[in-house]
């Protein structure tokens, strides 16, 4: 153990936070050599899995399950070239109990780069052993590769229906799935994202109360891991994962959440328990767990920038209720001074500066940023926004909109759709009204981006000039805009995913069939930099890049509510 490289196996405390921390295994291993029996499949139910891969490094995990008692379990490990390990590349073992829930991490490092691996854990005193993971080392700039592939998901509530589009992506060509967040929901039984197959399909919220403990949020991430197309995915495929805001509470920010109450104790308290079993359960090399941006190169082909949008460095949502009177209506010059305020940060200084260096540093084709929200600017029409509010606020406390709001929302959207085309049109004859019903734009999203103007004018500038790509989640529907700073200058593109099971427009508009159609295709017209949207359809994000262009494709499943489905491709488009 004392050729060992390893941080210590009982949890660690960075910044006030509390890490379960990772082993650290290089080619100074004291590899184990035991010989292994016929083992069964019981005690790792939860699967295994592999994240943060580098050109040298990959992270393997799993669970054990003891049988009884809380005393500490010795867990063997290998990681092989072959599926039969008859070319053992490393092996070794890890301490783990219940301070940890029982997680096993390993940092594999010195690993030869672009290169395909498998490896498993197994427990002599139980004889019980998991199944076969894959995972890779990622290309070094020295590596010839023709592209990247990556499958970019969010958003996969248990209680929304099935998680087929894991399944989906398991089964994927990509190279590497990138998880953008809420990768959790907090809530409790019968809650957001309950819907009428959930008790059928046996996926009731566990625990029935909102998560909040210690012993809350593990519960909840060995619920999620129980699912059997999430396991897949994580056997078949590494993950690089960041956390959005489910995965401690609703919209989330720096001090405090929409979704916690001061009757729900500490937030501060409560954050830090969630990022410990995000720790326990998504493991990222990082010594400080609050700290989650890091940078991942693909050889010389790309650099993928995670970003934390949400935990440490937002500012607190502004509220068009903080600037709306049911007399007076919008008060739009202190909205406008509150948006523009230059001291509101999303990222936060530190991050910002962490990235500028990045950007700065990498010589990739491509910089890609892997993050949580829209950056693209969402900016609608202030009175079809209104309409939306009202929409959402009586199907909210009556169960559906009444029929005067909704004839209400599509007279206005056919309207402004039609005025919106004779003005791109050059139609001399629009009266000064109509163009302004068009022209008097508000963002609809002020958690995302567009709350946040002026540190995504620095984001832009800091960009300008690099082949840039964002991939975004969060809205649970499907995007595609460009990205361009005040001046109308294009930074890049966006390619926003879908959700894996969490409802997108169809949950809270009612939409469905060729509404859908009609309100994608006004909101297409409507918003200058939207290129292409899906209002009602789960599924996951195909980019792949290669020297010169990335081509998106969005792929989407037929059904969340039954095990067989089908997998269809809604658009792709390619951006260089």
């Amino acid at each position: 153990m004392n050729r060992r490289n390893f941080f210590e196996k009982s949890l660690l405390v960075a910044g006030g936070f509390i890490i379960a921390p990772m082993y650290i295994s290089c080619n100074n291993d004291d590899d184990i050599d035991v010989s292994i029996p016929d083992l069964n499949t019981d005690n790792f139910f939860e699967g295994v899995a592999s994240f943060d891969p580098t050109d040298s490094k990959v992270i393997i995990w799993t669970r054990f399950t003891p049988d009884s008692g809380n005393s500490n379990i010795t867990i063997s490990w290998q990681i092989a070239f072959d599926q039969n390990f008859e070319d053992v590349v490393r092996s070794g073992e890890f301490i783990t109990g219940a301070d940890r829930d029982y997680t096993v991490a390993i940092d594999v490092q010195e690993l030869p780069s672009n290169s395909q691996f498998y490896y498993r854990f197994f427990e002599l005193e139980t004889q019980t052993i998991s199944v076969i993971g894959e995972t890779i080392t990622l290309p070094s700039a020295a590596d010839t590769i023709a592209d990247v592939k990556l499958a970019v998901c969010s958003c996969a509530n248990f209680a929304a229906g099935l998680f087929n589009v894991y399944g989906a992506m398991a089964n994927s060509e990509a190279d590497v799935i990138v998880h953008l967040g809420d990768y959790i929901y907090e809530y409790g039984e019968g809650e957001y994202g309950t819907n009428a197959n959930t008790v059928a399909l046996d996926r009731v919220h566990k625990p029935a109360n909102e998560i909040i403990s210690l012993t809350d949020y593990r519960a909840r991430y060995k619920q999620y891991r129980s699912d059997a197309q999430l396991q897949l995915a994580h056997q078949k495929k590494p993950f690089i994962c960041v956390w959005d805001d489910h995965e401690v509470t609703n919209d989330a920010y720096k001090e405090g959440a929409e979704n916690h109450q001061d009757s729900e104790g500490s937030y501060e308290t409560r954050k830090q328990i969630a990022i410990q079993v995000y720790s326990e359960f998504l493991p990222l090399r990082s010594t400080d767990p609050s700290k989650i941006y890091r940078t991942f190169d693909f050889g010389s082909l790309l650099s993928l920038h995670m970003l934390d949008t949400r935990i440490i460095g937002r500012d607190k949502q502004l509220s068009y209720d903080d600037f709306f009177s049911p007399s007076t209506g919008l008060d739009a010059v202190a909205f406008q001074t509150a948006l523009q305020d230059p001291t509101r940060t999303l990222l936060g200084a530190e991050q910002l500066n962490w990235l500028s260096g990045a950007v700065s540093a990498s010589n990739a084709n491509w910089q890609v940023l892997g993050q949580q929200v829209l950056m693209s600017k969402m900016f609608m029409p202030a009175e079809l926004l209104i309409l939306i509010g009202t929409l959402v606020a009586e199907i909210g406390a009556l169960g559906s909109a009444t029929s005067e709001t909704t004839a209400m929302f599509q007279t206005a959207l056919t309207e402004l759709t039609m005025i919106k085309s004779r003005l791109l049109a050059g139609d001399p004859t629009l009266t000064s009204d109509e163009v302004a019903r068009v022209q008097t734009v508000i963002p609809y999203n002020l958690d995302a981006w567009d709350g946040y103007f002026i540190e995504r004018e620095q984001l832009f500038a800091m960009l300008g000039g690099r082949k840039t790509v964002c991939l975004a989640g969060d809205t649970h529907n499907a995007w595609y805009s460009t990205l361009k700073d005040v001046s109308g200058k294009e930074i890049g593109a966006e390619f926003a995913t879908s959700s894996v099971s969490s409802p997108g427009f169809e949950g809270f508009l009612g939409v469905d069939g060729n509404q859908a159609e009609d309100f994608q295709q006004a909101l297409e017209i409507l918003i200058d930099d939207l290129q292409y949207m899906d209002a009602t359809q789960r599924g996951f994000l195909q980019v792949t890049f290669t020297t010169s262009s990335s081509q998106a494709q969005w792929n989407f499943i037929n059904t969340i509510a039954a095990e067989n489905y089908t997998i269809s491709v809604g658009e792709t488009v390619s951006y260089s």
